[in-house]
């Protein structure tokens, strides 16, 4: 289940915050020896330094995995951290090798307890839904092409990556100012807030962080069988439950696209069609990009089995792809980046357009 290497840093590549790159040679293992890039996580395990020992799981670098190709370090055994301090009882990555205890905003601790003990709204607040990661940036530059001074919080779920630190988009969006604060949820942790459920999330990106608008997506790299109900992204349906039930305003963001030439994944995704229309039971606005031509007529055609519970919301993109064009992050989804499949970065900032009006 894991394939297990020792290695030794020779340098260190880059750095965001809460991760490392790594260059290490692997000395010790069943295969041959040879060097590999490795990701550290500094609050977890210490911050490695070359010529350190380190601890590696390969597993993932063996697999070729796109967002998961690294080899990740687990210890560096000749120089531990200190021991955490402070308050946090909320444990995540639970019964695992490495599980690691944080303050939840939502326990007993938390100074933000009694703000959340019996909070139950979320105000009206908008609540972007979407299915994978890739989807917040441009969702963000369709908010922001109208409204400038919104407050926006992610909150992460963890149907992909569980550590927050391992999104570079996630760092370089709070570093240009685009995010308020991120929020991890469930097993997910390293957020700027923890939180324990999707509901808790929602509640402490509104009565915490005081955001205007919430996103939610899981974190980068998600799981897929090619099969209609065993997709991590089924989550996003949940979420649009959660975000009603607290008296939000759900906004459904379609997966979209044009460069995916899979059958399944052509024009509106399957995902977004079983996740909304299957899983959703309570009703959201869908925004349906007004793209052009026999594509867009698909589209919008493919959307219309959504209509029997949710409000369909044509959205023009006239303007979006200037504003996705700006956007302080590189667009990329699925290795294809903005001009490759315009189709999927306009659907998503169509809906961080929709919930920029529902602002004013």
């Amino acid at each position: 289940m894991i394939r297990w290497r020792k290695g030794e840093v020779v340098r260190i590549r880059r750095e965001w915050p809460g991760a490392m790159e790594l260059e290490v040679a692997v000395s010790e293992g069943t295969g041959p020896p040879g060097s590999c890039r490795a990701l550290a996580y500094p609050p977890l395990v210490g911050r490695p330094e070359p010529g350190d020992e380190v601890l590696l799981n390969t597993t993932a670098l063996a697999m070729g995995l796109g967002t998961g190709g690294y080899a990740m370090v687990v210890a560096v055994p000749n120089r531990l951290p200190e021991d955490p301090d402070g308050p946090g009882h909320l444990v995540k990555a639970r019964y695992t090798p490495l599980q690691a205890t944080v303050l939840g905003a939502d326990e007993q601790d938390s100074p933000f307890h009694e703000a959340l003990r019996e909070a139950d709204s979320l105000d009206g607040m908008p609540v972007v839904v979407a299915d994978l990661h890739s989807a917040l940036p441009p969702i963000l530059c369709g908010l922001y092409e109208s409204a400038k001074d919104a407050r926006v919080a992610y909150v992460m779920l963890d149907g992909g990556a569980l550590p927050a630190w391992f999104s570079m988009t996630c760092a370089r969006l709070r570093e240009a100012g685009w995010l308020a604060g991120v929020v991890t949820v469930g097993q997910a942790f390293g957020g700027d807030v923890e939180a324990v459920t999707t509901h808790t999330g929602l509640l402490a990106a509104r009565h915490v962080l005081d955001a205007d608008v919430a996103i939610v997506t899981q974190g980068p790299g998600n799981l897929g069988t090619g099969t209609r109900w065993g997709f991590s992204g089924v989550s996003a349906g949940e979420a649009v439950n959660a975000a009603a039930v607290l008296l939000g305003r759900p906004v459904a963001a379609l997966r979209v696209s044009e460069g995916d030439r899979r059958e399944r994944h052509l024009g509106v995704s399957h995902h977004s069609l079983t996740a909304y229309g299957r899983v959703a039971l309570s009703p959201a606005r869908v925004p349906v990009p007004l793209l052009p031509g026999e594509f867009g007529e698909r589209v919008r055609d493919q959307a219309e089995l959504l209509a029997v519970r949710h409000e369909l919301v044509p959205v023009p993109v006239d303007g979006l792809h200037e504003a996705l064009r700006a956007s302080p992050v590189t667009l990329s989804t699925m290795g294809r980046g903005l001009e490759e499949d315009l189709a999927y970065f306009l659907a998503s900032a169509a809906a961080g357009r929709l919930a920029a009006s529902l602002l004013s």
